[in-house]
């Protein structure tokens, strides 16, 4: 396998990887706190979590991947003047909007809470909300500053410290009787230990080693045209991340709007298990979009077509089985998860998880047209589909609880991975692997067959699981679905196993050997 051929594969997996261990974490704050908390108290949790995300992203206003942007442009060419410069307006321009955000916020969480939810208990909460906000774009910032220095370690590490202390200090104010109101607070102190972690690491690191001279400061005007060139980057950025919130959240305010608190907690659960197949989406599109603005540059066309196909074909692969998997066994996964009492999340988690299948083929067709200098595009599509998912959660919601919000989401994503994936071809005049992927699917049908004759416990889920995949890979491989540069995805996959990877060898070869 050439290392044009494997780029897309081996640089997916590095990020696979990270994003696993990250996600993990999600899972784990979740677990523990659907059980300390009441059903109708994790539900106040659940209501927050959409103004935490768009607020993050709103006032953040696309900074950090400018900062990021900037600051490898300017260290290529070592101006480190204007490194410096990048960093300090960058920072001065997230504190003012995180100060500004943190104060809407404020002053809007009694209009939501008492006027348009009802529920007087979501007040302090989501007031807290306020306090998350400053930390959280502000640490968002200097990962910027990593990622521009090519430091992904350090933003792992940012990450890792905030959820380690989110997750010690909700436990500990939920235990001493700080309610739903202890997990937001404990939310922002997670933010807070990140933003001093974050800062020692770039104190130490970045500014010692190579911002340690004395730099002349610029006019205000200069600085004015700095912060206009790092919001005309930004902002379809921002558009693209607030129009993503409102397609993952919308069911959530709505169900604030119309049912008891209690099914927004079933909800923000079923949600983050029907969400699994994200991560393996988003490392794939991380990936695909310098492969395909290398293959576009190079004006190669065989070249782009492979990366289109590829990516294709990874991401149904992968993410259908896991998709069918989620969907089978819904009920159980919400139990062992979560407890008994989140079961009802189950009738959206079956919907939700196809959903997010579509949004994981929009994703990779969004990474593509970027890549290809057509970012505008996927943005279109994320709005439409945004408007279209707020339309439907208010007529469906009422009439179907948490099941309308998941049937609107997963008709929202339906219909903006068909506008994406027309969008892409129309751009590169390139089809995706059609029948390739029709084959995947009825794969995944016959996997979706064994799993529901099982037993819908543990043992089931193991048997069912472990005989579905099985013939999943079979009929993916005997059918010719799978071509002969694809296995070099499996193939990175085993070589991540550790001792493993010899029994895993052998399987990988017979795949090899019966593809084209």
């Amino acid at each position: 396998m050439t290392d044009k051929k494997s780029k897309l594969a081996s640089g997916s997996i590095i990020i696979l990887l990270g994003s696993i261990i990250l996600r993990l974490g999600g899972f784990i704050y979740r677990f523990i706190l659907s059980r300390l908390l009441t059903t109708t108290g994790y539900g106040i949790v659940g209501l927050t979590l959409p103004f935490q995300n768009i607020f993050i992203i709103g006032a953040s206003g696309g900074v950090p991947p400018a900062i990021a942007k900037y600051v490898s442009e300017y260290k290529a060419v070592d101006d480190k003047q204007m490194v410096h410069q990048i960093i300090i307006t960058g920072l001065k321009l997230m504190i003012f909007m995180a100060l500004l955000a943190a104060v809407i916020m404020f002053l809007i969480s009694e209009p939501i809470a008492i006027g348009i939810w009802h529920k007087p208990e979501a007040l302090l909460p989501l007031r807290l909300v306020a306090l998350i906000i400053p930390f959280s774009i502000i640490v968002g910032a200097l990962r910027g500053v990593f990622q521009g220095f090519y430091q992904m370690t350090y933003i792992f590490y940012s990450k890792f410290i905030e959820q380690i202390f989110t997750l010690i200090f909700a436990i500990i104010l939920v235990l001493i009787g700080w309610y739903a109101a202890g997990a937001v607070l404990g939310t922002a102190i997670g933010f807070l230990m990140a933003l001093l972690g974050s800062y020692y690491l770039f104190k130490t690191d970045m500014k010692k080693n190579y911002l340690n001279g004395n730099y002349e400061p610029i006019t205000f005007k200069e600085e004015l045209g700095l912060i206009l060139k790092i919001f005309k980057f930004s902002i379809p950025v921002v558009i693209s991340g607030v129009a993503e919130i409102f397609l993952y959240d919308t069911g959530t305010f709505f169900i604030g709007m119309f049912l008891p608190t209690l099914f927004a907690g079933f909800y923000t659960n079923a949600s983050a298990i029907a969400r699994i197949p994200l991560i393996i989406s988003n490392s794939i599109s991380t990936s695909v979009l310098p492969a395909t603005s290398e293959a576009s540059s190079l004006k190669n066309r065989e070249l782009l077509k492979l990366y289109i196909h590829q990516s294709y074909r990874y991401t149904t692969l992968t993410t259908l089985p896991v998709s069918a998997f989620i969907m089978v066994f819904a009920a159980p996964i919400m139990s062992i998860l979560f407890g008994k009492e989140y079961v009802p999340g189950a009738s959206a988690l079956w919907i939700l998880v196809t959903g997010m299948f579509f949004f994981s083929i929009y994703l990779i067709g969004s990474s593509m047209c970027q890549g290809l200098g057509k970012p505008q595009k996927p943005m279109y599509a994320l709005i439409i589909g945004a408007i279209v998912n707020m339309v439907l959660s208010f007529i469906l919601i009422p009439r179907y609880g948490i099941a309308g919000a998941a049937f609107a989401t997963t008709i929202s994503t339906c219909l903006l991975m068909i506008i994406t994936m027309y969008d892409l071809t129309k751009i590169t005049s390139i089809h995706a692997p059609y029948l390739d992927m029709i084959k995947m699917f009825i794969a995944s049908f016959v996997m979706i067959g064994i799993m529901y004759v099982v037993p819908q416990n543990i043992l089931g889920m193991i048997i069912g699981g472990i005989i579905g995949s099985i013939l999943y890979l079979a009929i993916v491989v005997f059918t010719k679905a799978m071509k002969r540069d694809d296995v070099v995805f499996i193939e990175h996959i085993a070589n991540k196993t550790g001792p493993l990877k010899k029994y895993l060898d052998p399987v990988v070869r017979f795949i090899y050997n019966y593809t084209d």
